[in-house]
């Protein structure tokens, strides 16, 4: 059974650019989700997929500096540079990141992981019904999941944001492509910001690493996240998902 780890970075992000390369203690925000999502155990190889663009160029070469593995490929069809990333991998599943979350804890990575491996499901994750932190999202699927999507998905939001055909198209929102289901352990923190899509992010996680270091579990931070009203509002005002919910009323309008 081989696990590959993607995980998306690209420099051009519109309300934060070069975000991926901002540090906090002396740190990117790259490394940091790297150095965090690879120490799950049922990960085999972590590939950080980023774009053509020529600002790119310092991701791929940070990460190689790392010793991760880089692939480059399309700025806006995430989908195409998702899919040509797991070429030549073998993989059976594949666990799809973004580098916007610095705090992505290993340990929950292993969990869903196990989870869709157990159940025999094509898509699972921890956002169909987000009750986790934004910042905590981990998706698995299988390649031949991933195939299809890459294949069929025709929408530019589906092209950009990578999995909405297949979430779309899931047993667990009524569909009958992709047997799936959301993995959930009871928790209620799905109102807490833990990514990095603008400024006020990125102060955030700041604090909060000033306070917890790197290497507390996903609950740790959320819990002290929780507890601290202040911060708690700084980016409560940004609404989750807000770059899928412009792709769609792009393609509405």
């Amino acid at each position: 059974m081989k696990v590959i780890a993607i995980t998306q970075a690209r420099f051009g992000s519109s309300r934060l650019p070069g975000k991926v390369l901002k540090t906090i203690q002396g740190k990117t925000l790259l490394q940091i989700h790297l150095d965090r999502a690879f120490k799950a155990r049922k990960i085999n190889k972590l590939i950080v997929a980023t774009t053509v663009e020529e600002e790119a160029d310092e991701i791929a070469a940070l990460s190689t500096k790392l010793g991760y593995s880089s692939f480059r490929g399309s700025v806006n069809d995430v989908l195409d540079r998702f899919f040509q990333a797991t070429q030549g991998e073998n993989a059976d599943y594949v666990v799809r990141l973004t580098s916007d979350c610095p705090l992505i804890d290993p340990e929950l990575i292993d969990k869903i992981i196990q989870y869709t491996i157990d159940k025999k499901l094509d898509y699972c994750s921890n956002t169909l019904d987000p009750k986790y932190p934004d910042g905590q999202d981990v998706e698995v699927f299988r390649l031949s999941t991933l195939k299809q999507a890459w294949e069929h998905a025709k929408h530019s939001s589906e092209r950009e944001h990578v999995t909405p055909y297949i979430w779309k198209n899931s047993s667990y929102k009524g569909g009958v492509l992709f047997k799936s289901d959301n993995f959930d352990e009871g928790y209620s923190f799905g109102h807490l910001r833990m990514t990095i899509d603008e400024q006020k992010d990125f102060e955030v996680i700041s604090t909060i690493i000033a306070d917890k270091g790197f290497d507390c579990t996903w609950l740790e931070y959320a819990l002290y996240l929780d507890n601290n009203q202040k911060l708690k509002e700084q980016n409560a005002s940004i609404g989750r998902n807000e770059g899928y919910d412009e792709s769609i009323s792009k393609e509405i309008s």
